[in-house]
């Protein structure tokens, strides 16, 4: 057992090694184009040294498996991006986080900021609540579902948090928001709305109201209607609707 555990752990790292560390940083084309300066800045340096760090260290584990640490730009192409969801940083629990802000695979249990979600995007569009909590279906239609930090320690929230994930993030959210032409930001809770306070609000639909979590749904996030409002926002600027 002790073999296997190590065989993994050793898989996870050259992993890690393979999609983070090496020069040539492996993303989708059009966000490696548009972060490529960031990728060279020597906070991205002690970024990856400081992950890779953890990541190699027998003694703790580090979320989400590596191969999905870019997993939410991969998913939805810069150019194709169409609707921006902002979390925190990934789930700290076992076989939770994927890459995707507050998404899990299919499988695993729904974590209650999610079932809070899936409430909203149920009264508010009448769309069934899915039987699992894998919103790579809503990435594949162009909503970057972006964590503010990409990686995080095993039950340590926010452990990653200020070591440089947030300036590379807030580089992919500035970059879209003066490329592209009327996207839709949506930004739950004041970690959220406080990244995303310097988008043009005449180029770009923003939507904040609080976070989708049991402590704070019932002030706000019931009822804001996020979903059919940055529906009705891209029809009208002639994109297609996201299939919530």
């Amino acid at each position: 057992m002790e073999k296997i555990l190590l065989a993994r752990h050793v898989t996870n790292l050259s992993a890690t090694c393979r999609t983070l560390f090496s020069m040539d940083v492996r993303i989708e084309k059009g966000w490696k184009e548009a972060l490529a300066a960031e990728f060279e800045k020597d906070y991205f340096r002690q970024l990856t040294d400081r992950v890779r760090a953890d990541y190699a260290d027998a003694s703790v584990r580090v979320y989400p498996p590596a191969r999905d640490i870019f997993a939410a730009f991969d998913a939805s192409p810069f150019d194709e991006t169409k609707v921006v969801i902002i979390g925190q940083d990934p789930y700290h629990g076992p076989g939770q986080a994927n890459g995707l802000c507050f998404s899990v695979n299919p499988g695993v249990d729904i974590p209650p900021s999610l079932r809070n979600i899936f409430r909203e995007v149920h009264d508010d569009t009448c769309a069934p609540i899915p039987a699992d909590g894998d919103l790579s279906r809503w990435a594949r239609q162009g909503v970057l579902l972006l964590n503010s930090s990409l990686t995080v320690r095993e039950h340590a929230p926010k452990s990653h948090s200020g070591i440089g994930w947030e300036r590379l993030t807030d580089a992919a959210v500035h970059s879209l928001a003066e490329r592209r032409d009327n996207l839709v930001f949506i930004l739950w809770g004041a970690d959220a709305i406080r990244k995303g306070a310097f988008i043009d609000r005449s180029r770009h639909l923003v939507l904040t109201s609080p976070h989708p979590s049991p402590l704070s749904a019932s002030r706000g996030f019931f009822g804001n209607h996020h979903f059919t409002r940055a529906n009705e926002y891209l029809a009208a600027h002639g994109k297609t609707p996201i299939v919530w």
